[in-house]
């Protein structure tokens, strides 16, 4: 059973409207990138926690969380007002299995996200965790508009240390922005246009896809993979798909 840890915000740092990244002191975690844990505030005499992945790498004292603004949730809204200094609450044990430790070996990683789903890629890219295990790594990040591309000093940070051997591929569904993919991640992958932007080929003989965000997304590219015949990961059966839902 879990108990609280006690943090304090220290940023809050807002993207749009919707979208916003919170840094916390004081509720030092162990964890592996790609985890989350459950976030909560006393609401109404009530602690009410949702689950978050963890956005920094285990290294970084300082705990983050990306969230999206659900307007009539009884949460996220809170979350998003919170200003430095003011408290919440972290639960003290991390989970989830969408983690580098739980892949097979394979020359490319593909971390494909949408929306806030980037959040446990971008602790792995901060902790350089991918490139101890995989030659290649490909991040592709689906959202419906453009200002929802969110940590590209990270990203950049990651093309800058990795090279060629780091790909970024946005994805943008509802509106064309020059040098971004329009469309979604599934039928990307189905026509080629997600592996001729990547510069990468995605196969069962060489790739270990990750897969985080919306539960369409991940229903339907888990199907277009496993059309080219890769199958889900498992501890006793390795395969090619490991997934990420907390929705």
């Amino acid at each position: 059973m879990s108990t609280w840890l006690e943090g304090s915000v220290v940023e809050n740092r807002h993207w749009t409207e919707a979208l916003f990244s919170l840094r916390v002191e004081g509720a030092p975690l162990a964890f592996e990138a790609g985890q989350f844990v459950r976030v909560a505030l006393d609401i109404d005499g009530e602690r009410v926690a949702r689950a978050f992945s963890m956005v920094n790498a285990p290294a970084d004292p300082l705990l983050e969380f990306y969230g999206i603004v659900v307007p009539q949730g009884p949460l996220s809204p809170r979350l998003a007002r919170l200003r430095p200094g003011e408290r919440l609450y972290v639960a003290s044990n991390p989970a989830g299995f969408l983690v580098l430790s739980e892949l097979p070996a394979a020359e490319t990683l593909w971390l494909m996200s949408t929306g806030t789903g980037i959040a446990p890629f971008i602790s792995m890219l901060r902790a350089g965790a991918p490139w101890q295990r995989f030659r290649n790594v490909v991040l592709v990040h689906a959202v419906r508009h453009a200002p929802e591309l969110v940590y590209r000093e990270d990203i950049e940070r990651a093309r800058t240390a990795h090279g060629s051997r780091f790909s970024y591929v946005p994805v943008v569904s509802r509106e064309d922005v020059p040098g971004k993919l329009r469309g979604r991640i599934p039928a990307l992958l189905g026509d080629g246009r997600l592996e001729a932007a990547a510069g990468f080929a995605l196969s069962a003989g060489n790739s270990q896809t990750m897969l985080c965000g919306n539960p369409d997304m991940l229903k339907d590219t888990a199907a277009a993979l496993a059309a080219r015949g890769m199958r889900k990961n498992r501890r006793r059966a390795p395969g090619h798909i490991t997934v990420e839902s907390f929705w």
